[in-house]
């Protein structure tokens, strides 16, 4: 049942990934007074199954010169690695009381950084390489504030089980008395799925495509397709620890949806920052105020035992 489960729950999940690239693409072009794709279809819904059959019947590179088995796994493990962290997702035939939930988000969004380490370097291009050492500079600066977030949490809850959360926010959401907090995990959310204005390992407009120029065809799309999961699996985690976390309402997903809205919003609002700017807000100011609220927290404990 619950292999069953876990591949009814695939299956949505990249049909939600499909239509959430359609969101993008259409909220995109009407904030830049465009219309977005709208042929394919009844005004544009099927253009994510036009988009996937073009992706998928494309002719993949061949390198001469790199790494190929390196080259052409890492973009299958990155996609694998995207599919494990939906294992926490929250059903009735699922991990739904895991009580290491929050530790085993935690390594498996560390692994992440690897996929784009090892097919930027393995498929030989310098644009790549570029990509690839300021993500590997990104994710890593921003995973400890982002890590150091979660904490905070979990020593208040004294628990790594994501349960917790709903439980713990019936009365009162962590939001309203850790709101800085929350910006601060959503920053760091940004930049670890390399979302605008944090987009640095991608820069089209300097890097070509970034870390995926050498991919085309299946290649690329796995890519694609881990990016978005991405995404949505942490709108979801956002939701759950700092929106109420009541997974079983339909408004548990609304919020989700805003928080998905919120990334394109944002793509279409900011420009990219620069790189030292990137640097410079998660060394001096996100990880101070993490630091503060983590004492804090301890302080808090202490009185309270």
């Amino acid at each position: 049942m619950f292999f069953l489960n876990f591949l009814v729950l695939l299956g949505l999940i990249l049909i939600s990934v499909a239509f959430y690239v359609l969101l993008e693409r259409k909220v995109l072009g009407y904030m830049q007074m465009r219309k977005g794709p709208y042929k394919v279809g009844l005004v544009g819904l099927l253009q994510p199954f036009s988009d996937a059959i073009k992706l998928f019947s494309k002719e993949s590179y061949f390198l001469y010169f790199g790494n190929l088995i390196i080259y052409y796994l890492m973009p299958l493990i990155g996609l694998l690695t995207s599919m494990n962290l939906w294992c926490l997702y929250p059903s009735v035939f699922n991990l739904i009381s895991f009580p290491l939930g929050l530790l085993f988000f935690i390594v498996c969004s560390s692994f992440m950084v690897y996929s784009i380490l090892l097919s930027s370097w393995s498929s030989n291009s310098c644009y790549s390489l570029i990509g690839c050492i300021r993500s590997v500079a990104q994710s890593i600066s921003y995973e400890v504030c982002m890590f150091l977030v979660m904490f905070n949490l979990i020593f208040f809850l004294d628990s790594f089980n994501l349960i917790k959360f709903f439980h713990a926010q019936h009365w009162n959401w962590f939001l309203l008395m850790g709101y800085p907090l929350f910006l601060i995990l959503y920053s760091c959310i940004l930049a670890e799925t390399n979302r605008s204005p944090f987009d640095f390992s991608e820069g089209e407009s300097e890097l070509v495509s970034g870390f995926n120029t050498e991919y085309s065809s299946f290649n690329f799309s796995f890519i694609f397709l881990a990016e978005y999961m991405n995404m949505i699996f942490m709108s979801l985690i956002l939701s759950l620890m700092f929106l109420g976390g009541n997974f079983f309402s339909f408004i548990f997903f609304l919020k989700m949806m805003a928080l998905n809205f919120s990334f394109i919003w944002i793509r279409g609002s900011f420009p990219r920052l620069r790189y030292d700017k990137l640097m410079m807000i998660c060394w001096k100011i996100y990880l101070p105020i993490s630091l503060h609220y983590f004492f804090v927290f301890m302080n808090i404990l202490v009185f309270i035992y």
